[in-house]
């Protein structure tokens, strides 16, 4: 399963507008994602691709670039 549309579609949800990121581009640097907002990024990814997410990983270094989220998602079992 490629993640990256369905990341994408939560991101552009918690932006409120269309985005189209590089695999490799900072979330946070980029200003499309901050503290204030990755606890809502982290709540549609689970609900995206049905994966729970502990508060324990709640971290700007783990969700940081899309690159770094499919990782994420395809330790957890998704792919």
């Amino acid at each position: 399963m490629d993640t990256k549309p369905g990341i994408i579609k939560v991101l552009q949800a918690v932006a409120g507008e269309p985005i189209t990121p590089q695999d490799d581009e900072s979330l946070f640097d980029s200003g499309l994602l901050d503290s204030f907002a990755l606890p809502d990024f982290v709540s549609g990814l689970e609900e995206e691709f049905n994966v729970k997410i502990p508060d324990s990983d709640l971290s700007a270094r783990k969700f940081d670039t899309i690159e770094k989220v499919q990782g994420y998602l395809a330790n957890k079992g998704v792919a």
